[in-house]
């Protein structure tokens, strides 16, 4: 379909997919889906849509293109293009990566002995990209000796690596290597074995293997197999360098097996078996296993258990289930354990002396902010280093002396042209769900801005897998505040941001719990004069993507508009299919329809059945063609069906990266020129687009 630059916008017609109806029977009920036709890539009509799609796209946004330009330039103009992170020691190394003006990705790097040491380039992740549309770095792993490096990348978008072992000291790349890995891998403390995963047709992560450098693949010994589809597989090791630990996992329910780091060619051991519903993590220290587990423990406990026989008998509770805190993670180190925990809402970091039991808390002082581990590869050391950010204040590295509560910033995110954290504020509030349950939002916004009805309001939300969504710096975002924006982020159930039953009570048959707390959000945003239906937009991606379909049907009227990022919206229809990439593994999450009480429930919420003929705000949608999390025809479907229901003259654009997958474009520079068209597209929709 061409489209000519001459015509008004509004004589410019959309692409129109054509209807090819499919009827989908289940549990004596028909879905007719009029374009499941496009989940078949490898028929030129539905490329050939795709690309209508993009075509119209770029005609309806290419009056925005100085303003994208304007966004683009100003974002960079923000971030140190040179730069350098923090270095961390490792044994008599010290290593960091860098950035170069003009170059996309990182270089990793380190120096021995000292900082002013010569630099040796270990990696540099632009000459890998030379000639690929996209390209990831996926395991970056340096052998216990420190002379080899074992590394993956991904040119496709599909999240399939292959993997490459490269001597530090020749330069010189192992002849072979390892296609269609994964992103765990771990050394033998012997430096020539190491264990990888590979993933099956559905790209679940199901066998681990044991590969000895030098030697051809097609003679890796396969480990373990996990044959259970709702299971994945992840390996890794202990900072103690004692042990590798194998973790088979569903949403649900977990398993971990140990194998002593210096006898690779040893079987595995349980910890303890699979006990559905019962999930549990390991840490070691001495002649300990340390154990997170929500066995009793809805918010989770620590158990500790002798690493010479660590069955379910000999578990000892360290600390106990608590009603109104989280215990997310626990990290040991020679002489102390770091507890990770979230209470009210916020992070919260304690610190343990092991030798005496003595405890303290590192102090914050901001109303609403994120902090979580830094680079800590050392265990023989009483130096933690962590990571803080808040709505207002960059990126900033800490190490924390975990004996004399002593904190030294190494490093600030540097924000060029001059920003003052001053002139931003930054609040949590509540808005009150339909259930009375209060939840939690947190905004940002310039000083001065004062609640009248009239703000311009960014309102974001992701609500699923108990991943919280945190309260972090945005320097892009600053695009967005200085043009008088307020961004707010809804901590809606199906997150972790008020403990497990927050999420619990956002997921399954539950699930509809995520969308009514959104609106109840912007409901209140409303209410409280921060905005207006007319100035509110909304933002999510994957399951935020989900929550973005689900409140547009509820309630198209309360937004202006809508950026919907690789969106889970076909629900019934994914969750049917165990061929596809998660989907198994996620009944765990969303349930499996086979079942009719989870079939009509979900239902009853898929963005992609409820569409109905009525009016939606403008939407933007994107997707990606290699995309192996939420396929690419789910966000396709979804816009055909919009544009053949929908009432209104609003904006409707689908824009699909055809050579990349689900996190978007790859290289920080094509990153921002995305964020750079997101945010034209709602400044537009805000009548803010004159610069």
């Amino acid at each position: 379909m061409q489209y000519q630059e001459h015509l008004p916008l509004s004589e410019v017609s959309p692409p129109v997919a054509p209807k090819h109806p499919q009827v989908l029977s289940l549990h004596g009920d028909d879905r007719i889906d009029n374009y499941f036709w496009l989940r078949d890539r490898t028929n030129p009509d539905v490329i050939a849509y795709l690309e209508a799609e993009n075509a119209y796209t770029k005609t309806m946004m290419q009056h925005t293109e100085p303003l994208q330009a304007t966004l683009y330039n100003e974002m960079l103009s923000r971030i140190q293009e040179t730069d350098l992170s923090v270095p961390y020691r490792k044994g008599d190394y010290y290593y960091y990566s860098r950035t170069e003006e003009a170059k996309a990705y990182p270089i990793h790097c380190r120096k021995r002995g000292s900082l002013d040491a010569p630099e040796e380039v270990l990696l540099d992740e632009n000459l890998l990209a030379e000639g690929e549309e996209y390209f990831e770095l996926g395991v970056f792993a340096i052998s216990p000796d420190q002379r080899l490096l074992a590394y993956s990348v991904d040119t496709n978008g599909s999240e399939l690596y292959t993997l490459y072992f490269l001597d530090l000291v020749t330069r010189e790349l192992y002849p072979e290597s390892i296609p269609e890995t994964e992103y765990s891998l771990a050394w033998g403390n012997y430096n020539q074995t190491v264990f990888y995963t590979k993933v099956d047709e559905a790209h679940r992560p199901f066998k681990l293997f044991r590969h000895i450098l030098g030697t051809p693949v097609t003679e890796d010994v396969l480990v373990y197999h996990e044959t259970d589809e709702s299971f994945n597989l992840r390996v890794y090791k202990t900072r103690s360098e004692a042990y590798i630990l194998m973790h088979l996992g569903s949403n649900v329910t977990s398993e971990v097996h140990f194998l002593d780091a210096n006898s690779p060619r040893e079987s595995f051991q349980v910890i303890a078996e699979r006990s559905h519903l019962v999930e549990y993590s390991v840490e070691h220290h001495g002649d300990y296993f340390y154990i997170t587990t929500n066995e009793d423990a809805i918010n989770f406990k620590l158990m500790r258990t002798p690493t010479t026989n660590p069955t379910k008998e000999n578990w000892e509770t360290v600390i106990p289930h608590r009603e109104d805190v989280f215990l997310s993670n626990v990290s040991a180190f020679s002489h102390h354990l770091v507890i990770s925990e979230r209470e009210s809402g916020l992070p919260k970091v304690r610190v343990r002396q092991l030798s005496t039991g003595n405890e303290h808390y590192i102090a914050f002082a901001e109303p609403t902010y994120e902090v979580y581990e830094g680079a800590n590869a050392e265990f023989n050391t009483n130096i933690l280093r962590f990571n803080y950010t808040s709505l207002v204040t960059p990126n900033s590295v800490f190490d924390y002396n975990m004996d004399t509560t002593e904190r030294e910033l190494k490093k600030e995110t540097p924000v060029l042209g001059g920003y003052d954290r001053t002139q931003y504020v930054s609040q949590r509030l509540n808005a009150i769900a339909p259930d009375g349950t209060p939840v939690p939002l947190s905004l940002v916004y310039k000083q001065g801005i004062e609640p009248n009805g009239a703000n311009a309001l960014l309102l974001t939300g992701y609500g699923a897998y108990g991943i919280e969504e945190p309260d972090s710096f945005s320097s892009t975002r600053l695009a967005l505040l200085n043009r008088g924006v307020v961004v707010a982020i809804a901590h809606i159930r199906g997150g972790a941001e008020m403990g497990r039953k927050w999420y619990e009570d956002g997921k399954f048959l539950k699930k509809k719990n995520t969308f009514t707390d959104f609106i109840a959000c912007a409901e209140h945003l409303i209410q409280a004069k921060w905005t207006s239906p007319e100035y509110l937009a909304i933002e999510g991606g994957s399951a935020g993507g989900l929550l973005m379909g689900a409140v547009v049907n509820m309630r198209p009227d309360l937004f202006k508009a809508v950026v919907a990022n690789v969106p889970f919206v076909d629900v019934v229809t994914t969750m049917l299919d165990a061929s596809l990439p998660l989907t198994a593994i996620e009944w765990d999450e969303w349930g499996n329809p086979e079942d009719k009480t989870f079939y009509d429930y979900m239902k009853s919420y898929s963005p992609y059945d409820n569409v109905e003929a009525k009016d939606y705000p403008a939407m933007l949608i994107t997707a990606g063609l290699n995309d192996p999390r939420v396929a690419y025809w789910e966000p396709a479907k979804w816009t055909a069906k919009l544009r053949q229901l929908k009432t209104d003259n609003n904006l409707l654009l689908l824009k699909t990266n055809m050579g990349a997958g689900h996190g978007g474009a790859s290289g920080r520079y094509e990153r921002l020129k995305e964020i750079a068209f997101e945010y034209a597209f709602l400044l537009e929709q805000w009548g803010l687009n004159q610069g």
